[in-house]
């Protein structure tokens, strides 16, 4: 959830603050509580940290003014402690001579805390990362290293961690490990770098070496160890992986926001998705064989990835087979039946979510093989899993979910399609997605004015319901999901019959209603449509153009509709609207749709 930076410089840096600024700025959909950074200059550790976003922290703390050749950085998710300077990282010692940034859970850390305060330790933060640099500086009183030192300290702890330090008395050096929550080195010509995501590091390098589980080490200028944990030295030989992005990717451009960039990219980042499955023909082909060879397929997914794997089981029932949606933090209880023979589809934008992770790691457990759908095959699910699929979204800023989604989306109904075996629907299926960039495109264009529209009213309500039939409801979750997310609107999804059974209580004069009609399985919601409007709903109904009935159309107050092709192409297409209408609501209501209060992007703590 928090975002971690770390350099060590072949020399000296006046802009060594600058350089950790900029590179959290990159990761601060990560988290954005609390900011700080230290640098180890002059032969003493220099500490910045407050509450707030990484922009007003730099400039109240001064980061600019710190100076170095090696230095972390921290922007916070809170977790442990609320959001406050004391517990903003990074953590040091009594001597404030080590300091120590953190993403992760450590579990241990009260019986930890109480070791180290009948020692004598002094804590003043109410997190649990202040136990590493106490309990390292405790190991080093007897005369050890540092990385003896903090190699020992990280064996004692317990949890989820991805963990970097650095030292005055080691002043080149920055030391670091991972179990579960992502790090990794960067190899740069002028400097070694460490971050939870390469985002951060890329004005230097596009090098990276990807930390497994319970792998420690340390870096200096020109040298990088790595260790596993109880195992000897890592060969770095064929670790080393070149990530390619242009910068261009990872700036807003002439947009206010990421998000509104982000649903405006969607025509090019589904061409690219569907680029990727046509040319990647390799990787998803061995995804379908696995798939094929299924008794069970269970999806397994968290917020918009969890609606995605909704729609993708649907889909696949809908096409004959046996096959599931779990949400991935009750996945321990679904798990249970899971056995060799099933398939789980782990569905991450990021593939570092932790509970889609532990799902991942159970099934395997199990007895399952594991597909990962992905957008960053240099993640812990895609690399554990028996195959996965690239999406090729391009890099994600904005914590709301959108393009991922649609790519998700458009990437499950393909691959439905090619496990049926049937050629000539592949064929058909293909065919209609590649018309969903210029589709989309049309779709953002033509409801933009009624999303704003739509907006002014949306944010004066207090509540909606999003209703939708089959696929209509996974939709429908997705777009109350957006609306909550950014601009703080409390809306609910329910399968549209299910709103007879107690929502409808609710429904008063005004009370905005979304229907969201695909054209398949649906038939029945214009009942839905009818009881609704008869007891005061608001009714908005996002349908393909040409399916307004009489019956919607005398009870729809606004009417979305799309262009009308294929079951596939609306299965994409129908949450754009949605997604439109979220983030004008949270702009009328003078929201920052890209930093919603306490979301981060990725989650990977329990």
């Amino acid at each position: 959830m928090c975002g971690i930076v770390a350099i060590t410089a072949s020399g000296r840096r006046e802009d060594l603050g600058l350089i950790l600024t900029e590179s959290l700025k990159r990761l601060e959909y990560r988290g954005y509580d609390s900011v700080g950074i230290a640098v180890i200059d002059g032969g003493a550790l220099r500490l910045a940290k407050n509450v707030g976003t990484v922009d007003i922290v730099a400039r109240v703390e001064g980061f600019a003014r710190l100076s170095g050749s090696v230095g972390v950085g921290h922007t916070r998710w809170a977790t442990h402690g609320a959001p406050t300077r004391e517990n903003a990282h990074p953590h040091t010692d009594c001597g404030r001579r080590i300091a120590v940034v953190h993403n992760g859970i450590i579990e241990n850390y009260a019986e930890l805390r109480e070791m180290l305060r009948s020692r004598g330790h002094v804590f003043t933060s109410e997190t649990d990362t202040e136990v590493v640099p106490h309990l390292v500086e405790e190991l080093k009183s007897s005369g050890t290293d540092t990385y003896s030192a903090f190699k020992k300290a990280v064996s004692a702890l317990r949890g989820a961690f991805a963990i970097v330090l650095i030292d005055v008395d080691e002043p080149r050096r920055i030391f670091f490990a991972r179990r579960v929550s992502p790090l990794i080195v960067g190899l740069g010509d002028e400097a070694i770098l460490a971050s939870s995501d390469i985002v951060s590091i890329l004005p230097f390098t596009n090098r990276v070496i990807v930390l497994n589980d319970d792998e420690v080490g340390y870096a200096e200028p020109g040298l990088v160890f790595i260790e596993a944990l109880g195992g000897g030295p890592v060969d770095l030989g064929g670790r080393v992986v070149r990530v390619e992005y242009a910068m261009g990717e990872f700036e807003k451009g002439p947009y206010e926001h990421y998000m509104l960039k982000e649903i405006r990219e969607q025509p090019h980042s589904l061409a690219q998705t569907l680029s990727g499955l046509v040319s990647a023909k390799e990787e998803v082909e061995r995804a379908v064989r696995i798939l094929g060879g299924s008794d069970t397929v269970y999806f397994i997914g968290a917020g918009s990835s969890y609606h995605a794997s909704l729609i993708g089981a649907l889909y696949l029932r809908y096409l004959g087979f046996r096959a599931y949606a779990i949400v991935a933090s009750e996945a321990g209880a679904y798990l249970r039946g899971v056995r060799e023979g099933d398939v789980v589809v782990a569905v991450s934008q990021s593939g570092e979510t932790i509970d889609t992770l532990l799902a991942v790691r159970e099934s395997i457990r199990r007895g399952a093989k594991v597909v990962a759908l992905v957008n960053n095959p240099l993640s812990t699910i895609a690399r554990e899993a028996d195959a996965y699929v690239y999406l090729r979204s391009g890099p994600e800023i904005s914590v709301a979910a959108t393009k991922t989604f649609t790519s998700q989306v458009a990437a499950l109904v393909y691959l439905g399609s090619a496990l049926t075996g049937d050629s000539s629907r592949v064929d058909r299926v293909l065919e209609s997605l590649r018309r969903l960039p210029d589709v989309t495109a049309l779709v953002i264009e033509s409801s933009e004015s009624v999303a704003k529209s739509l907006a002014k009213r949306m944010s004066s309500v207090p509540s909606a319901y999003y209703l939708g039939r089959a696929f209509g409801y996974p939709i429908s979750a997705e777009g109350a999901l957006k609306i909550k997310e950014v601009a703080y609107v409390h809306a609910e999804a329910y399968p549209a019959g299910e709103s007879k059974h107690g929502p409808i209580s609710l429904v008063v004069c005004g009370f905005p209603v979304f229907f969201t009609v695909v054209g398949e399985l649906d038939e029945l919601i214009e009942g839905n449509i009818e009881e609704m409007k008869a007891r005061g709903a608001y009714a908005i109904t996002v349908l393909p153009s040409g399916m307004a009935t009489p019956v919607i159309e005398k009870n729809s107050d606004v009417m979305i509709q799309l262009p009308r092709l294929s079951l596939e192409v609306s299965l994409v297409t129908h949450v754009v609207p949605y997604q439109l209408l979220a983030y004008y609501t949270a702009v009328e209501r003078g929201l920052d749709p890209d930093k919603p209060r306490n979301l981060a992007k990725t989650v990977t703590v329990f």
